[in-house]
């Protein structure tokens, strides 16, 4: 079976390197990429961020545009957090790897609005490239 490497995508220039890195992996193994971007929906999301998803996703798709890698872009909107989420597409779809952006955060703002990325490294089954 071919690998599948996901990438969770927010079009922040964090996410951007490991998409980067991603397509870079993909040639060498001859993987699939997914590319998600996450969102909680419902009452947690505020007034413009379909704008700002929608062109994220459309610069994933013109990055991956001139690749000959197999791939996927698209939305994921369950109810979750992009975390369990994407922990979640990952072990539902046997991906063998998740590359994931991380930007500083200071202390508190982490305490407040916790860690995506840390919350996937600790959880996922498979591992977990980190790009910055």
């Amino acid at each position: 079976m071919a690998k599948q490497f996901l990438v969770g995508y927010t079009g922040s220039p964090e996410s951007r390197a490991a998409l980067k890195l991603a397509i870079v992996e993909a040639r060498l193994y001859d993987a699939k990429l997914f590319v998600i971007n996450s969102q909680e929906g419902g009452s947690a999301e505020k007034p413009g961020e379909l704008a700002e998803t929608q062109a994220a996703l459309q610069s994933a798709r013109d990055l991956m545009a001139d690749t000959d890698i197999a791939y996927e872009v698209s939305e994921s909107v369950r109810g979750l957090s992009p975390g369990e989420d994407l922990v979640r597409f990952a072990a539902d779809n046997q991906i063998d790897r998740i590359f994931v952006g991380v930007e500083k955060k200071s202390r508190t703002r982490k305490l407040i609005l916790g860690s995506t990325a840390q919350y996937i490294i600790l959880k996922a089954a498979c591992p977990v490239v980190t790009a910055k």
